[in-house]
């Protein structure tokens, strides 16, 4: 099936978002300039030390990720479909001094402009919504791996994405196994809610029985699949403030962040 429309309705609405999102609280620029790191406990727990290691970062938005684990010591490069995202990325690994590379393109066509094989192959939050197909997905992902490296992804779990969040309260709406795109047009952005801008997004629910038979049939060996009532980002109504700065349910009658290991034998 052709996405076209699909992925490039997306890179406009992302090309867009540079803008707002660099300029927000949200992904507070100024902060990481100064040294902050934009990571998680959840990957810099599940990967450890990353010095002098390659790390393909998969979907890097404008590169706050894949410049912080270029501060720890991995070698990076980062992939986006957003032309506006990669720019700034490689204007901020200038400004900043570091070493990291940086490629324009759809993730899915990674393998036709990366050919080096890393350590680690890594993405997280919003990443795979944006893809119609997780087979290809993964299969880019073993042939970007090193025999023995590693893939990580932490993202928000397929449950709360069964929810239409356009309308107040939310109202369960899409399959958990739902095979269609999802289509929204709303005003602002995640990062900038009352920003001008229109976002009209095509998104694509996986479950997570989906992510790891991808993973499997692309010969890769799964470590580990974990699932979390917290997330670090407050992109959900009614979300609470925990003790660890971690946002979740009070009722946590579902987990909202998955993550899965695995490595290539």
């Amino acid at each position: 099936m052709n996405y076209n429309k699909e992925f490039e309705t997306n890179r406009e609405t992302w090309n867009k978002k540079v803008a707002i999102h660099s300029e927000s609280e949200f992904y507070n620029l100024e902060g990481f300039k100064k040294g902050k790191n934009s990571l998680h406990s959840y990957e810099l727990e599940a990967l450890g030390d990353v010095s002098g290691k390659s790390l393909l970062h998969l979907q890097c938005h404008f590169g706050q990720d894949t410049l912080s684990w270029t501060r720890l010591g991995a070698t990076c490069t980062g992939v986006d479909l957003s032309e506006e995202g990669i720019r700034l990325a490689k204007e901020l690994n200038t400004e900043l001094g570091l070493d990291a590379s940086f490629i324009c393109c759809n993730v899915l066509d990674t393998s036709d402009y990366i050919k080096e094989k890393f350590d680690i192959v890594f993405t997280s939050f919003g990443a795979i919504c944006w893809l119609p197909d997780l087979k290809p997905w993964a299969q880019m992902i073993s042939e970007r791996l090193k025999q023995g490296g590693v893939f990580y992804i932490a993202d928000f779990h397929p449950i709360p994405w069964m929810f239409d969040y356009t309308v107040s309260p939310p109202v369960l709406k899409y399959g958990y196994q739902q095979k269609e795109a999802i289509y929204e047009e709303y005003d602002g952005t995640y990062a900038d809610e009352n920003s001008a801008m229109v976002s009209k997004d095509f998104t694509w629910n996986h479950s997570l029985g989906e992510v790891i038979t991808s993973l499997a049939n692309a010969g890769l060996t799964i470590d580990c699949l974990n699932e979390y009532d917290a997330t670090p980002y407050d992109i959900f109504p009614d979300l609470i403030k925990n003790k660890n700065g971690m946002f979740e349910f009070e009722t946590k009658k579902y987990p909202l962040v998955f993550e899965v290991k695995a490595t290539k034998k």
